[in-house]
């Protein structure tokens, strides 16, 4: 008796490709905090990884990959950033693989700044004077900087300003709810970095001036009552929230996950906290569920900070 032929073979489903991120940058400007991120997201990271094993790492067989992150810097032992080019290259031609790479930088007087606070030593100082050390730095990644599909300064960021960037930029799977924050700051200590979008609100009368509201806030009911009492609070108010109400649905049909909109005054205390207040009551009576941030709220205050009255 024939036995029965051999059942015809299946063809393998091939899926999407893993995502493969190399992460490098200056010491100092944040390339840890990135793999953090990233490994919340879900992404599988890996450190100082030998130079040599990130190939077969790549290849290797997955049942369901997670994308990987690798990362490396000045201290990882044989680095030769043309080499790490040429091997990349190879990788990005393999099956099953989407390669890209990050480089997190910062200026070296806000690195100095970063080392002299934490009381480190620069790996590359070799007793040297620390900016020496940053510049030799420097020079070594100049190649990978100029080759990264990325570059991210964190030179002006905040405590959460990378963390934030690194999720708006890597966070797997669009279409997910849209995480809007609405923020209050004031221009004499700087913009906000990361604010998609910014809205000046020194056209309005300032309660500084006002005796009795100076100590107050713009979460104060009498400093939003002066607010309110401008004459050209209402009309721009109300043409705010509706370019928010046209805005932020397209973006999120883009699948943008995050959408950060800022509001400014001189000293961030008394009408960008009230105006951020009320953007974010209006956004939620549209059905949106804003996070509120005040970055200056418990900042102090100056006749010389809020310049001349009006």
């Amino acid at each position: 008796m024939s036995s029965a032929p051999d059942s015809p073979s299946m063809p393998q489903e091939i899926g999407p490709p893993r995502r493969v991120l190399l992460v490098t940058g200056m010491l100092g400007a944040g390339k840890s905090t990135a793999l953090n991120i990233l490994e919340d997201l879900g992404w599988e990271t890996i450190d100082n990884l030998p130079l040599r094993l990130i190939e077969p790492l790549v290849s290797a067989p997955e049942v369901q990959p997670a994308p990987l992150a690798i990362g490396f810097d000045a201290r990882t032992r044989g680095l030769v950033p043309q080499h790490i080019i040429a091997q990349a290259t190879e990788l990005a031609e393999l099956p099953g693989v989407a390669l890209s790479t990050l480089f997190i930088d910062c200026a070296t007087e806000e690195l100095e700044r970063r080392y002299n606070e934490t009381r480190r030593r620069h790996p590359l100082a070799q007793g040297r004077p620390l900016a020496e050390g940053i510049r030799a730095e420097r020079d070594l990644l100049a190649p990978l900087r100029r080759w990264a599909d990325l570059v991210i300064d964190t030179t002006a960021f905040g405590v959460n300003d990378l963390q934030q960037h690194i999720r708006e930029l890597f966070a797997e799977g669009p279409g997910g709810p849209m995480t809007v924050t609405v923020s209050s700051f004031g221009f004499a200590r700087g913009t906000p970095p990361l604010a998609d979008l910014m809205f000046d609100m020194r056209f309005l009368d300032n309660p500084h001036w006002e005796d009795e509201l100076r100590p107050l806030t713009g979460l104060d009911a009498p400093v939003a009552a002066h607010i309110r009492k401008d004459p050209g609070f209402h009309e721009s108010f109300d043409r705010i929230l509706d370019l928010l109400l046209t805005l932020l649905p397209r973006y999120r049909a883009q699948g943008k996950g995050y959408v950060h909109v800022a509001f400014g005054c001189t000293g961030g205390k008394h009408r960008s906290v009230y105006t951020a207040e009320a953007i974010a009551q209006g956004l939620r009576d549209a059905g949106f569920s804003p996070t509120v941030r005040h970055r200056n709220l418990g900042s102090r205050t100056t006749d010389e900070i809020e310049g001349m009255r009006r």
